[in-house]
């Protein structure tokens, strides 16, 4: 057994040879419970014992086939929480902060697996996202190849994988209860420069848009407004610190810009964050945002269609500055984990979580998300 005192062995108590995993086939097929053999770690790899692993849009969106590139069958759940049972021999295995990992430890780690850190995009274009040899935990890694996603009683990292363990003071529920919402979120805000009194608009009230809310409160936003609905993901955001949630189920367009209008002074939001995946909404949102301001789109993470503005009126007129943002990287998954730990009291991070799920439920936990009957749902093995 490894003790934090550093005392390092490859196995903790209580042997599983035989380990069970959610499968998704392929598109448009249930999920189905398989049993994997008990890997052999090579050096420098980890395996963990899943405490709970997330259910996003994302994976509703890999039951449909949406996303490109994806090996199926896969195990689904790309962003996990475990315990470290098990470290492959050889060098010791570090953190990111690069202290040695040892079993019994909880942890978390970046989804993303095998950025070449040699291209353009890593090297001269600091956009590890863009990297063409990234591959995803439960999206783009192959169920064929081993544990490589969250809905399984064990998770393999193979060797390379970013370690972040969670300090004392943050829940592992806590953690997951926003999921990859929050690094998402991170990077959005970041990239939106939100300045102290700023009014920020969110589209969407998913974790993506929750986290939003939460993080330009912490930037120092003036108001923060949330579009959304259901209404029980806006009583979230409200509760969560929303000054403003505007159903999009009982308004129309021309109504919400009224709306943004009439909170802002006539001008729109400084800044408007897009987390909803529907394409609609992105010119709606640069229209919602002020001449000058700045508009992130970070919901668009697959093809869900087109969507039309006027050149004129929407961008050039407006003098309106946009980023897009996809997905994140290891710093905000860290910067995430240390944000949710400081504010666990001011925020009640696993009051977001709705319903938990075991592996045979893991469908169950897909078609509630889908439904969006629920703010955030866990599958536990």
């Amino acid at each position: 057994m490894v003790t934090h005192e550093g005392v390092r062995t490859n196995r903790t108590d209580g042997v599983n040879d035989v380990i069970s995993a959610a499968v998704l086939a392929a598109p448009n097929q249930r999920i189905e419970v398989r049993s994997f053999d008990r890997p052999r770690l090579e050096p420098g790899a980890v395996l963990l014992r899943t405490l709970g692993s997330e259910v996003c849009g994302t994976d509703t969106h890999l039951t449909k086939g949406q996303l490109a590139g994806v090996p199926y069958p896969i195990i689904p759940g790309h962003i996990s929480v475990g315990v470290i049972d098990e470290v492959g021999s050889g060098d010791p295995v570090l953190d990111v902060d690069g202290k040695p990992l040892v079993a019994g430890q909880i942890v978390t780690f970046l989804d993303v697996y095998g950025n070449c850190g040699r291209c353009w995009y890593c090297t001269v274009g600091h956009a590890t996202t863009r990297c063409p040899s990234r591959k995803v935990y439960g999206v783009t890694l192959s169920a064929d190849e081993g544990l490589l996603g969250g809905w399984a009683e064990y998770i393999y990292l193979r060797p390379g994988v970013h370690i972040v363990p969670l300090p004392a003071e943050l829940d592992w529920r806590a953690f997951l209860s926003a999921g990859c919402g929050m690094p998402t979120a991170l990077h959005a805000v970041t990239l939106a420069e939100v300045d102290f009194g700023d009014t920020v608009v969110v589209q969407g009230a998913g974790p993506v848009g929750l986290s939003a809310a939460v993080l330009a409160q912490l930037r120092g936003a003036g108001q923060v407004i949330v579009v959304g609905g259901p209404e029980v993901r806006l009583a979230a955001a409200e509760k969560f610190g929303a000054d403003t949630t505007i159903d999009i189920g009982a308004t129309n367009k021309a109504e919400r810009l009224s709306m943004v209008r009439e909170l802002t002074n006539g001008r729109g939001a400084d800044v408007t964050i897009e987390a909803t995946g529907v394409p609609s909404a992105v010119p709606e949102g640069m229209r919602l945002t002020r001449d000058a301001g700045r508009y992130v789109v970070v919901g668009q993470y697959t093809n869900a269609g087109e969507a039309s503005f006027n050149p004129h009126l929407d961008l050039n007129q407006k003098h309106l500055t946009i980023h897009g943002c996809w997905g994140s990287d290891v710093g905000h998954v860290y910067r995430s984990v240390h944000v949710m730990a400081k504010y666990a009291k001011q925020f009640p991070w696993t009051e977001l979580i709705s319903g938990e799920y075991d592996l045979a439920h893991a469908q169950d936990a897909l078609d509630d998300v889908a439904a969006q009957r629920v703010v955030k749902a866990l599958i536990v093995p």
